[in-house]
C-alpha cells in the first residue's frame, strides 16, 4: 500500500480528499494535517510515501512546508492541491520538486489519475536494475519534440482511436476490437504498443473458467 498524508486547512475538504484516496486501489490515508506545523510533524512521525499538500494553510503557506519537508524527508513525494492559480506559486512548486499541481475544485478522476500515475512509476522504478533514457524520460515527464514513431503497420489515426477507448475504461483486446471495429489481433497490437511505451499496463482479468484475460489499463 502507498501511504498518504493529506494536508488541508479545511476539515471538510480534507475529508473529501481522504475519501478520494481511500477509494483508490493501492492507497491508504495514514494521517491528516490542517496546518503546516502538523504536516511537518506527521511526515517525521508517519514517514508517508506521498503528501497531498495545500498551499493556503493558517500558520505557514504550503510552499514553506514543502521547503522544510525537503530538509527532513527527502524520500517523500508531494502533489500540491490548491486553489492558487498565480504563476509564481506554480513555478515555486515546480522548483520544489512536486510531482503534480492540482487546482481546486476538481473531480475524483483527476486525483485518481495522478495517484495511478504515481503508483505506476513507483512500480516501474522498483523493477529496474538501472534506468535507460526512456525510463528517465517517463519518470520526469519528458516528451520528444517530434511525434513518436509508431511500429510498422500502426497508424496515428487508429492509435488515437484505441487510446480514446482505453482512456475511457480498462478493456481486453476483444472489448477494444468491438469498440473500435478493428480485428482483435490489430486491437491487441495497438494495446501492446501502449504497454511498451509505458502509457498502459496489463492486469489479469479472471473469469469463471479458462485462462485469465489480459486487461489493459491506461496510465498515461
Amino acid at each position: 500500500m502507498i501511504r498518504v498524508l493529506v494536508v488541508d486547512d479545511d476539515f471538510m475538504v480534507a475529508k473529501v480528499h481522504s475519501g478520494y484516496v481511500a477509494r483508490t486501489p493501492g492507497f491508504e490515508v495514514v494521517g491528516v494535517a490542517h496546518n503546516g506545523a502538523d504536516a511537518v510533524r506527521l511526515v517525521r512521525e508517519l514517514r508517508p510515501d506521498l503528501v497531498l499538500l495545500d498551499v493556503y494553510l493558517p500558520d505557514v503557506d504550503g510552499l514553506a512546508v514543502l521547503r522544510e519537508l525537503r530538509g527532513v524527508a527527502d524520500d517523500v513525494d508531494v502533489i500540491v492541491i490548491t486553489a492558487a492559480t498565480d504563476v509564481e506559486t506554480v513555478r515555486s512548486a515546480m522548483r520544489g520538486g512536486v510531482l503534480h499541481y492540482l487546482i481546486k475544485p476538481f473531480e475524483y478522476a483527476a486525483l485518481r489519475d495522478q495517484l495511478a500515475h504515481f503508483a505506476a512509476l513507483d512500480r516501474r522504478l522498483d523493477q529496474l536494475a538501472s534506468a535507460g533514457q526512456a525510463d528517465v524520460d517517463q519518470v520526469f515527464g519528458a516528451r520528444p519534440s517530434t511525434a513518436p514513431v509508431l511500429p510498422k503497420g500502426l497508424t496515428a489515426q487508429t492509435a488515437a482511436l484505441v487510446e480514446r477507448v482505453l482512456r475511457n475504461r480498462p478493456v481486453t483486446a476483444s472489448e477494444c476490437a468491438d469498440a473500435t471495429e478493428l480485428a482483435r489481433v490489430s486491437a491487441r497490437r495497438y494495446l501492446e504498443h501502449f504497454v511498451s511505451t509505458g502509457k498502459a499496463e496489463v492486469r489479469l482479468k479472471y473469469g469463471g473458467t479458462g485462462r485469465p484475460e489480459r486487461l489493459y489499463v491506461w496510465l498515461g
